[in-house]
């Protein structure tokens, strides 16, 4: 086993135990147990208790943000200090005041990537217990807390002929067909979401003075790459992993309006900085 299957073991283990907690309550209320709906919803289960988990973290974070933003016209006038100075001694100097306006303020420019950072551990490791599944159907293994039977079943569960488990590149069963039609349309759903999202937070999130702030360009970057990023990686996801994040996006697009006051960009209904 090495080192990122060691970190990502517990995680695996969390991400099916979860996981099978919904497919046996769904279950026990009357959904066919290897019906590939019963499985999806069990996914979305899994989506919907790490987010409730996070709201404490995206709350924080939303202070967070609202500090930088405030922090903005502090951060302009340290840049116009230093402006055409480019020795190491002043770039230090400037990094040294940045870092100690952070401090003062009790923010940084990553505070904003906090949740998806969090995210992501279980993002790989449902990533390893989907792609995994085949193999160990084939090996008569169990998988994290799943039992060989229930990898099997999982094996065998579609929706729309799509195996949860197929991916657009390595295959995995089920109508071709089916899998492209159905990854394609998930993989624009997940970026287009993940754009919309970051657009959300930006505009209600950032100062008009902030436009040529460093704050600003890293918040475009994220805008831009983060949709790339998984838009491409897409195609090696398995469709049960698309629809994870893809519904992680949907939760947070609406957290994102029910917190942020849509009346008064920039304001919202969490409690100001202290």
């Amino acid at each position: 086993m090495d080192f990122f299957e060691t970190i990502l073991f517990p995680f695996k283990w969390l991400v099916s135990v979860i996981m099978l907690g919904f497919h046996g309550g769904l279950s026990a209320i009357g959904m066919p147990a290897a019906n590939g709906w019963t499985w999806t919803l069990s996914i979305i289960g899994l989506v919907l208790v790490i987010r409730a988990a996070l709201i404490p973290v995206f709350l924080k974070q939303l202070n967070a943000q609202r500090r930088m933003r405030l922090l903005q016209p502090d951060l302009q006038r340290l840049q116009e200090k230093y402006k055409g100075k480019t020795d190491p001694l002043s770039r230090q100097a400037m990094a040294q005041e940045q870092m100690a306006m952070y401090k003062k303020h009790g923010t940084n420019p990553f505070s904003a990537c906090l949740p998806m950072l969090i995210q992501m551990p279980f993002f790989f490791a449902l990533f390893q217990v989907l792609s995994g599944i085949t193999t160990a159907a084939g090996q008569g293994k169990g998988l994290g807390a799943m039992s060989h039977e229930q990898v099997v079943q999982f094996d065998e569960a579609s929706i729309f002929g799509a195996p949860l488990s197929a991916s657009l590149l390595h295959g995995g069963g089920g109508d071709p067909v089916a899998v492209a039609v159905l990854t394609i349309l998930m993989i624009l759903a997940m970026t287009a979401s993940q754009f919309i999202t970051q657009k959300q937070i930006m505009a209600r999130n950032m100062p008009e003075e902030a436009v040529a702030s460093p704050f600003l360009q890293q918040q475009k970057m994220v805008l831009y790459i983060l949709p790339v990023v998984f838009g491409v990686g897409g195609i090696i996801f398995p469709i049960g992993v698309l629809i994870y994040w893809t519904i992680t996006n949907l939760w947070t697009m609406g957290q994102q309006f029910f917190v942020l006051d849509p009346r008064a960009p920039g304001h919202g209904r969490v409690p100001p900085p202290g």
